[in-house]
């Protein structure tokens, strides 16, 4: 009875066993190379699948996605013999199972030495300026011959892509001071082009202003101009329009001797020798003027005001004259540096009111002259 248990239990047993074994379940993305005994004889799909049990066997599972490998830094020499570590990454995926798993043993480590012995070939040729700047070619140089090489393995190279290349410390080194020494000659450039452009600007800006000013000047001077013109003008009008006498002339013009004379810029002032003379000629002119045709004043003028004011004048006009003859001689007797004393210009004698005004008893008539 107890055989009989253990037998059944055997069969029972058995037949799990077979039936596991017969029945696979795949994956989506993922093929299985069947062998029976031995030999290829199928590729399992995704999905459920039956085998003969202890006849078919799984060979190997492949992996149909795309897959990504990082290769550790291969040294490699320039054409300029220094030697620069790349790191590489690679993209492949597997078009063939069957093939990839008959045509090549390790179809990953195939592709990475093919990857190094390629990238050697590649950057051998080219100097280590060239090989930091070309990228993209070797990038696009090692898919081209990597994919040629595996293709017969039914794998799809589809990008191969340089992840870094570090050159020797002391390239690095020199590389940086190169760079330092050609940012600061860029930065040196620039700031002597700003300097440039500042000074341009400035002197634009002082030639506009110039030309504003001397523009405001012009304009203002033509105005003082204009408003000088017409103010003479009106003047000049005016004085033609009162059509005043040879009288008031006179006089206004002994009033006018003392400032001339006390002028700060008439340090040098020639006396002419008939000063007298003139001054008694301007005197008798004065006391002559109430003689002349249509000039009688309509009333009557205070005479003694009038000599009073005359006589004040031709004083203050010999004083001046006295004055501006003691500067010339202190002036003379200066440049010449000469120890004796200078002869003294001969002054003019003063003028007595009665001469100035022409010895005339002014009351409005004309009164001969007294000896």
């Amino acid at each position: 009875m107890d055989a009989v248990i253990v037998l059944v239990l055997a069969i029972a047993l058995l037949a799990i066993i077979t039936i596991v074994r017969s029945i696979r379940i795949i994956p989506q993305q993922r093929m299985d190379v069947v062998e029976r005994l031995g030999r290829y004889k199928r590729t399992l799909s995704p999905g459920l699948n039956l085998l003969v049990p202890f006849v078919d066997a799984v060979r190997s599972k492949v992996d149909m996605r795309e897959q990504v490998v990082s290769f550790p830094p291969q040294p490699v020499i320039t054409s300029d013999n220094l030697v620069v570590s790349i790191d590489t990454v690679l993209y492949f995926k597997v078009v063939d199972p069957v093939r990839a798993t008959y045509e090549i043993a390790n179809f990953l480590q195939a592709i990475e030495q093919l990857t190094v012995t390629t990238l050697r070939n590649v950057i051998g040729s080219l100097d280590l300026e060239r090989a930091l700047t070309s990228r993209e070619e070797i990038n696009r140089h090692l898919s081209t011959v990597l994919d040629e090489t595996t293709g017969r393995w039914g794998i799809k190279v589809t990008r191969v892509e340089i992840k870094a290349i570090e050159p020797p410390p002391s390239i690095r080194d020199s590389m940086e001071k190169q760079m330092r020494a050609e940012r600061e000659r860029r930065a040196t450039i620039l700031n002597a082009e700003g300097h440039k452009q500042a000074q341009i600007l400035t002197a634009e800006g002082e030639k506009q202003a110039a030309v504003l000013r001397a523009d405001g000047d012009r304009q203002s001077r033509i105005l003082q101009a204009e408003g000088q013109a017409k103010a003479i003008r009106t003047v000049f009008d005016a004085i033609h329009t009162a059509n005043p006498s040879q009288k008031v002339l006179a006089y206004q013009y002994l009033q006018a001797l003392p400032q001339i004379a006390n002028g700060s810029a008439n340090k040098v002032w020639i006396v002419p020798t008939e000063l007298t003379k003139a001054l008694e000629g301007l005197g008798g002119a004065l006391g002559g003027l109430a003689n002349m045709a249509g000039d009688v004043p309509t009333d009557r003028v205070d005479a003694n005001a009038v000599e009073r004011e005359a006589v004040e004048a031709a004083e203050a006009a010999a004083a001046e004259a006295q004055r501006v003859n003691a500067e010339v001689r202190a002036a003379e007797a200066q440049v010449s540096g000469d120890t004796q004393e200078t002869a003294a210009l001969p002054a003019s004698p003063p003028v007595p009111p009665s001469s100035a005004i022409g010895g005339a008893d002014y009351d409005g008539e004309r009164q001969p002259d007294r000896a």
